[in-house]
């Protein structure tokens, strides 16, 4: 089986190395859309405009599941994709809010980018698990995923969009970039439990390949 991934950069390989550990044997092809880095702070339109050339080029290539591994493409575009594309399996990550809410987490912290933060998909998801007793703080981090692309102060970045944000049981990694900074990410949060989504989409993309 053919599987394409896709993302604006490096952050989806925390995605592709998930998928690639249990499905080992199939054949991948990787886009990292660098020329359209980032993703978080572009209009929908735009994004669904760079998201169908990708898919496209994916599709030329022979891949059959396409694997949306950013939070801000999937959480923007998936549906629509998946409506221009009907012969085509499309996988998503999105914020792992669903997760988070089935611990034991009280307060938790949901940080990803502008464009994923203000989307109809995320708000939904927060509605849909949120409990009573509670409190998701969404958090929009400009540039983040750029700091951590191009390598440039990203721990500056970080106390920038993390000043004055308090303490947290639980913290949503809701960008495929911030996979790879965990360690930095768990220094502001030493006693949280950090979750995002890579698991979840392995899982989905193994279930599709079997069938």
């Amino acid at each position: 089986m053919k599987i394409g991934v896709f993302d604006s950069g490096k952050g989806g390989t925390t995605i592709l190395e998930a998928v690639k550990r249990v499905l080992p044997e199939e054949k991948y092809f990787y886009i990292a859309d660098f020329e359209n880095c980032p993703y978080g702070e572009k209009t929908k339109q735009e994004l669904l405009e760079i998201t169908s050339a990708i898919v496209s080029r994916l599709r030329k290539w022979g891949a059959k599941i396409i694997v949306v591994a950013c939070n801000t493409a999937t959480t923007n575009c998936i549906e629509d994709l998946r409506q221009k594309y009907p012969e085509l399996k499309f996988v998503g990550v999105e914020p792992a809010i669903k997760l988070a809410t089935k611990t034991d987490a009280r307060r938790i912290l949901v940080m990803a980018t502008p464009g994923t933060i203000k989307s109809e998909r995320t708000n939904a998801l927060l509605e849909e698990n949120q409990k009573i007793d509670q409190e998701i703080k969404l958090l929009a981090c400009p540039g983040l995923a750029e700091a951590i692309e191009e390598n440039d102060d990203v721990e500056m970045t970080l106390r920038n969009v993390l000043r004055g944000v308090g303490d947290f049981d639980c913290v949503v990694l809701g960008c495929t970039h911030y996979s790879l900074i965990k360690d930095k990410i768990q220094k502001f949060f030493p006693k949280a439990s950090l979750v995002d989504g890579n698991e979840a989409v392995a899982k989905r993309v193994k279930q599709l390949v079997e069938k």
